[in-house]
């Protein structure tokens, strides 16, 4: 693509950012195809190409945001899937980012998305006061119907029926390996998580332990930033990183790390972004080595079970492994954040199998479920529609159970489904030795003759 920016333009690195990434689109128009708004709207400008154009046009001239660009931006999940597509390697996200935290300082929205946005950047990402927001949604989800915002509507319906108690594992401290240590790891335990599920921290770190690793929660570590910068609130997003990068630099350089652990994968692309993120900033060095050796969880469990030959590995005997998940069906669903984001598409499905369960796979797999951070509380009616059809080529698998390996997607589809669903790693410490997870202990039913759990 063709581009007219200044030599006063580009000496603004975002700028000169964006002008690389719109020079590699040859306007092949591969991205439609595996656009998820496109395919649910079916408007060239609700896909990434028309993205780009609209982007293109705003930056080079430097212009005002208008409504239509603003809402054809704000209607982008951000799943990335558009990257894994594109034959010129055409990088989206540092665009859409950039074009983001433009429209922030130029837009100005209509009150109603200016309260709603400041209010979710100042609950999400603190875990108690996202807990006491909760509790008040949960009082609240009775009268949702008569709200009347979709927004507002979405908020109350997406609260969960019970609210885990306050987990103590979630405290700077540290787990000692429960076997010969093979590495020193430090788990990011997020913001939302530690609020919606506190099972899956837990089950990380008995999993990690039990496998090798020591785990550092460290000190000052929160929230990954990714919530507001996909607002394009930079400097809110940058502050949190921030915290983030100093509190795992001082790990690093005190104890050692081999690994920063996250599990839900929309923090890992943020984090492993952090390079890109802090490029211009004096913490650039701290933040490439953070972003450096930053791995989903998944990396991190197939290095330490390496000496594994596929499906034959068995667990240590004396971890009083459990055979339930002999035979039980698992439809993995793939987080955008994981399999577009970071890449990352065998290694859930490859340690599932390992521990004995049967992996299934939905039909158009690579399409997003419609959480995509607060997309599904931004644009309701949009991610209702991906919702849909995301439970429904889950289900039509006849699973036990659904698997992934992000929390917003495990809320998402959660909300509407059937079938239980878990996070990966919590079905692999249940098979390796670790507790069933509570959201599989219901009643055992026959399903082809075989006990199955519902």
């Amino acid at each position: 693509m063709q581009t007219t920016f200044t030599p006063e333009q580009l000496a603004d690195p975002a700028t000169a950012r964006s002008n690389e990434i719109l020079r590699a689109c040859v306007h092949c128009g591969f991205c439609t195809a595996t656009c998820p708004t496109y395919q649910v709207l079916g408007d060239e400008l609700d896909s990434p190409r028309g993205r780009i154009y609209l982007i293109k046009d705003m930056l080079e001239n430097e212009r005002q945001p208008d409504a239509k660009t603003v809402k054809h931006i704000d209607r982008c999940l951000s799943c990335l899937a558009c990257m894994t597509t594109c034959p010129s390697g055409v990088h989206y996200m540092h665009l859409v980012d950039h074009a983001r935290d433009y429209i922030e300082q130029r837009y100005k929205r209509p009150f109603t998305d200016r309260a709603l946005r400041w209010v979710l950047a100042r609950i999400l990402p603190y875990p108690m006061r996202f807990r006491v927001a909760l509790l008040g949604a949960k009082i609240g989800r009775p009268f949702a119907r008569f709200m009347p915002d979709a927004r507002l509507r979405a908020m109350l319906e997406m609260a969960p029926k019970h609210i885990p108690p306050v987990s103590r594992n979630d405290d700077p401290q540290t787990f000692a390996a429960a076997t010969p240590r093979k590495m020193r790891v430090a788990l990011m335990t997020g913001c939302a998580q530690k609020a919606l599920n506190t099972d899956i921290n837990d089950a990380t770190i008995r999993l990690l332990t039990r496998l090798g690793a020591e785990v550092v929660v460290a000190e000052g570590a929160g929230c990954c930033g990714a919530l507001t910068h996909h607002m394009g609130k930079t400097s809110e997003s940058h502050a949190t990183a921030a915290k983030n990068i100093r509190a795992w630099a001082r790990e690093m350089d005190q104890g050692g790390l081999d690994a920063i652990v996250i599990n839900t994968s929309g923090c890992g692309t943020t984090v492993k972004d952090y390079g890109h993120m802090f490029r211009n900033d004096p913490l650039a060095a701290d933040a490439a080595r953070v972003a450096g050796i930053a791995r989903d969880v998944s990396e991190v469990v197939m290095e330490l079970t390496a000496d594994a030959q596929g499906a034959a590995w068995q667990a240590d005997p004396e971890w009083g492994v459990n055979s339930a998940s002999e035979g039980m069906v698992v439809a993995y669903h793939a987080a955008c954040s994981l399999q577009h984001g970071q890449q990352i598409k065998t290694h859930p499905k490859t340690l599932l199998k390992k521990a004995g369960f049967i992996v299934v796979e939905p039909a158009d797999a690579h399409l997003c479920c419609g959480s995509a951070g607060t997309y599904n509380l931004m644009q309701p009616e949009i991610s209702a529609q991906l919702k849909e059809r995301k439970i429904k080529t889950l289900e039509a698998k006849n699973p036990d159970v659904i698997a992934a390996g992000n929390i917003g997607c495990m809320m998402q589809i959660g909300s509407a489904s059937a079938v239980p669903i878990v996070h990966s790693v919590e079905l692999l410490d249940w098979a390796w030795g670790g507790p069933k997870p509570p959201a599989l202990c219901g009643d055992l039913v026959e399903k082809d003759n075989i006990p199955r759990l519902r």
